[in-house]
């Protein structure tokens, strides 16, 4: 490791522009994708404003660690779709279920009634082709101005990558999984 001197001078200069709602996208192999989406939302509840969190590949009914706080909080998050694509009995009713769950994500983003939307896990419909591009990418423009609307999941398609405000690609460097070690409640959960 290389011992750095802590900058003496602001390394940057304070914006001009006007403040507006962004679209943030966290995509990439790596974890953290939702859990910094979480993050975001956490501090916009915290701030006071109204947030809604959408899962397009989780259950209604799941009770994973995130739904049971923000639960607590009362902030609230729907599952929109029938688990993992591998698991589903029926692919076409998997891609129903994302185009349904859209249709409330989209009247959220456009009501204007939340300060946030997270839509996880959003990428995955996108790139099965469930869901179309032109769509989200047209409810992302058309948004109220003071919507601020994050998105995560895995190959994140280009067109939106180049419509956000914000974009971090998570990098898998090393996971626990590769190495045999399960998934365990309170971490990937």
């Amino acid at each position: 490791m290389q011992i750095e001197t802590p900058p003496a001078a602001k390394p940057y200069e304070k914006p001009e522009g006007e403040r507006r709602g962004l679209v943030i996208v966290n995509t990439g192999d790596g974890k953290g994708k939702s859990t910094a989406a979480f993050g975001l939302a956490l501090r916009a509840h915290g701030r006071g404003k109204a947030v809604k969190i959408f899962q397009f590949m989780k259950v209604p009914t799941a009770r994973f660690g995130e739904h049971r706080m923000f639960g607590l909080l009362g902030i609230p998050i729907e599952g929109l779709g029938d688990g993992f694509s591998w698991k589903s009995q029926d692919l076409e009713h998997s891609a129903q279920l994302a185009r349904d769950g859209w249709q409330k994500a989209r009247a959220a983003i456009l009501g204007g009634e939340f300060f946030m939307v997270v839509l996880d896990e959003i990428t995955y419909p996108l790139i099965y082709g469930w869901l179309p591009l032109d769509n989200v990418l047209q409810t992302l423009r058309e948004r109220p101005k003071e919507v601020h609307v994050v998105l995560t999941g895995r190959r994140c398609p280009t067109e939106l990558i180049e419509l956000a405000d914000t974009v971090t690609e998570m990098t898998k460097i090393k996971h626990a999984f590769n190495a045999g070690v399960p998934a365990q409640r309170g971490i990937e959960d």
